[in-house]
């Protein structure tokens, strides 16, 4: 594995690879979404605003010779059906898929859990943990016929350590990480399963999570590229289970 925060993505990286993004249209989501494309993958830009998604892109479609696709998707109703659409989409599309970063994370209230509502928790839940449970269950089959198949799941401190007030933000962030754990011993060695901790980062999220913060304090999302690039490409194979701070890869 490179030293911290010395990892150099070389060009065609990503060459033949498909990789599909959730949260793809803004923030995070978009920053890996280019930096994929940038780096030879064809991605599948999954989010819940088409106006974004179509922006994104269309920047990829400027800057690259790659082949994007819009899956325009709220993960708060995500169903097996759609699942299995979205399955049958991409083989035809592409007829393999190498890699899913589960970008898209609904924060929720900040409230402490005795005045939590319920239908805030069960939808937070929903989309961080139901919905990348289905994505990845249900694609599974591309994923294990890929020579090098990467999944990369967005933990945060919280669902590492919890911390009061973080409610089912953080309850579901350490389901990811149960998640990560069980489906890197299910899947080894033909499929990478890894957790990644972005830290404070700025993004809309982030500012909602922490109005009276001074953003421009913040690393940027492309600033945590390289630690993006390197889990999901081939010099990262064969580490699986593992989690992953981006902070730590920032110089």
């Amino acid at each position: 594995m490179p030293a911290e925060h010395d990892y150099q993505p070389r060009p065609g990286l990503l060459d033949d690879r498909v990789i599909l993004v959730t949260g793809a249209g803004d923030g995070i989501g978009r920053a890996a979404a280019l930096a994929y494309a940038e780096y030879g993958a064809d991605v599948v830009l999954l989010g819940r605003t088409e106006k974004k998604l179509d922006a994104v892109f269309d920047e990829i479609v400027a800057a690259t010779k790659t082949r994007p696709v819009v899956v325009p998707a709220d993960l708060l109703h995500a169903s097996e059906d759609a699942v299995t659409t979205l399955y049958h989409a991409i083989r035809r599309e592409y007829a393999r898929l190498d890699g899913i970063l589960h970008n898209a994370s609904l924060l929720g209230p900040r409230e402490p859990i005795a005045d939590y509502p319920v239908q805030d928790w069960q939808d937070v839940m929903q989309v961080n943990v139901n919905a990348a449970f289905m994505l990845t269950r249900g694609l599974l089959p591309l994923l294990e016929e890929a020579p090098d198949a990467s999944v990369l799941f967005t933990s945060s401190g919280v669902g590492r350590r919890g911390r009061a007030n973080w409610g089912a933000y953080a309850v579901s962030k350490f389901a990811v990480e149960g998640l990560v754990e069980v489906l890197a011993d299910e899947l080894a060695p033909d499929v990478r399963v890894n957790s990644l901790n972005p830290g404070a980062t700025r993004t809309a999220m982030r500012a909602a999570a922490y109005p009276e913060e001074d953003p421009a304090t913040l690393p940027s999302a492309e600033d945590h590229m390289p630690l993006y690039l390197y889990l999901m490409g081939p010099d990262a194979k064969g580490i699986s289970g593992r989690r992953f701070d981006a902070g730590s890869w920032m110089p």
